[in-house]
């Protein structure tokens, strides 16, 4: 049996989250590390390595619901764009990270070094709260 990740711990309630959607399927919260405001991880609830492994039905689900999501951002927040990106490296669990871009800021380093700023709760908390989609 597969060990959970940090995502089933989070999905489970065993870790605390700053959720932006959850439905049967799928939940998408706020990153600890986060490259910008908003920046948000889409899960689905299912823990599958990797997002090829997914079957049809649950990898356009995700995907579908990615995108309601990042339309959602990109209204509440302002933005010209939402950029996407899937790195299948640190969890061991499907993700989608959607990063919230401005005109400005076209390029955002991926480079593990340096590593992104971990925010504290509170201030997840008050994004959260600006960009929830209910």
């Amino acid at each position: 049996m597969q060990e959970p990740s940090v995502f089933t711990k989070i999905i489970n309630g065993e870790l605390p989250s700053h959720k932006v959607y959850e439905d049967e399927r799928v939940i998408a919260f706020l990153t600890n590390h986060p490259l910008v405001e908003g920046h948000t991880l889409v899960v689905p609830k299912k823990q599958i390595n990797q997002i090829w492994d997914l079957d049809d039905e649950d990898y356009d689900y995700l995907w579908q619901t990615a995108r309601k999501i990042a339309l959602h951002l990109r209204q509440v927040m302002g933005l010209e764009r939402v950029g996407v990106v899937i790195k299948g490296i640190e969890v061991p669990h499907t993700h989608i990270h959607l990063i919230p871009m401005v005109s400005e800021q076209i390029h955002v380093n991926f480079d593990p070094e340096p590593a992104p700023v971990l925010v504290d709760g509170e201030t997840l908390a008050k994004v959260v709260e600006k960009i929830r989609l209910n």
